[in-house]
């Protein structure tokens, strides 16, 4: 005889449009009949006990969430700091929910590893408020990660790079990725959130969301750079005009940092091009994407919001209709997971202090592969 589920009918519904499907792509999805999915919403059918767990594994449900009689109340674990026109954002998505889980999971694990290690705080954790000059912290995040005010030509992308590994070498986990896990199949919205940020003296992580066009991308890292600088966690979506101090005060510094306002604002004005050519001569001056001075451009009201606007989504769109495979999964990984953090983790498990198949968990990695990942992390 087989078992039937006695889940709550209205739970499984919930757990459905918590994700966001309709009936009919839900059904498909778990590859059930819509009238049966719908006959166990209404209560007229039961599942069984594997049907039911297949259903929550498909919602990325727990299990024990069909059973409950009510919803339970799905808060950021981080400060929601996102706005839109100026007024809150709709509840987060299972997507981000998940995503800020599992990099807390290892923020967490990496927190210990360092309090076994004896490793002292970071000093610039935290260093400022938020009545801190924008000037004056965008000066000292330079000076932490050693980076001169001017340095000579470079494209954007390997001035990302360059910052990414500076960052890390300071002590910050920098976490990039674009999917939920290693699920391809759950991409992350970038309309929802562009990073967040930990502020742990001992274990600062920074998350940039890849799904965002990549010129983006390097704006969004030094924002929530500025976020540890502040000692300010948080989710962001670096929209213009958010009324949030944290956010006010962390995109002023972002845009010091990338395009000094002493020296670009001179530039701007002495130009008589229009404002395309100008951008492109701008953003090579300064080795930033367009996108960073434009959007510069935007906050010193040089530009209107339109303007910026129509630009960025434009970058979006040519990014999304090129997209392509995810690349070397080794590198992959390396990236979303952050450098430093995978060294840590792939050492301790080949040191035999942590079993290869806890490391395969926090790393996302099977764990027959952890000692292909150490030779590709040149450990």
């Amino acid at each position: 005889m087989v078992t039937q589920a006695l889940i709550n009918p209205a739970q499984l519904r919930w757990a459905r449009e918590r994700v966001g499907l309709s009936l009919e792509d839900a059904a498909s999805s778990a590859s059930v009949k819509p009238e049966q999915l719908s006959a166990w919403e209404s209560g007229e059918r039961r599942p069984t006990f594997r049907q039911a767990q297949s259903l929550a594994q498909h919602f990325h449900a727990p299990f024990g969430y069909l059973f409950l009689n009510a919803p339970p109340q799905e808060l950021l674990p981080l400060p929601d700091l996102r706005t839109i026109a100026g007024a809150g954002v709709p509840r987060p998505s299972v997507d981000l929910l998940d995503t800020v889980r599992i990099a807390l999971q290892r923020q967490a694990w990496y927190l210990e590893y360092q309090r076994d290690q004896g490793l002292q705080p970071l000093p610039f954790v935290g260093r400022f408020d938020l009545a801190a000059d924008p000037r004056t912290v965008a000066a000292d995040i330079r000076a932490v990660l050693a980076v001169e005010l001017e340095q000579g030509q470079r494209t954007w992308e390997v001035y990302f790079r360059e910052l990414v590994e500076a960052a890390e070498h300071a002590g910050v986990l920098v976490m990039r990725s674009g999917v939920v896990g290693n699920n391809t199949h759950r991409k992350l919205d970038v309309s929802e959130f562009r990073g967040f940020a930990i502020s742990d003296p001992l274990a600062p992580v920074v998350f940039v969301n890849s799904a965002d066009a990549p010129a983006a991308r390097l704006f969004t890292l030094l924002h929530e750079l500025a976020h540890v600088w502040i000692g300010a966690s948080g989710v962001s979506n670096v929209t213009p005009g958010n009324n949030r101090r944290e956010e006010i005060l962390c995109n002023a510094i972002a845009g010091e940092f990338l395009v000094p306002h002493d020296v670009f604002l001179p530039l701007w004005n002495q130009s008589t091009d229009e404002v395309k050519v100008r951008v492109a001569a701008l953003a090579t001056r300064f080795h930033v994407s367009r996108i960073v001075v434009m959007r510069r451009a935007l906050d010193l009201n040089l530009i209107d919001r339109a303007t910026y606007a129509d630009y960025y989504l434009a970058a979006l769109a040519a990014f999304r209709e090129k997209e392509g495979g995810g690349g070397d999964f080794y590198r992959t990984a390396g990236a979303k997971n952050s450098l430093r953090f995978s060294q840590a983790v792939v050492t301790e498990a080949l040191s035999g202090r942590l079993l290869l198949r806890e490391a395969g968990r926090l790393l996302g990695v099977q764990p027959s592969k952890i000692r292909d990942f150490a030779v590709q992390l040149g450990l």
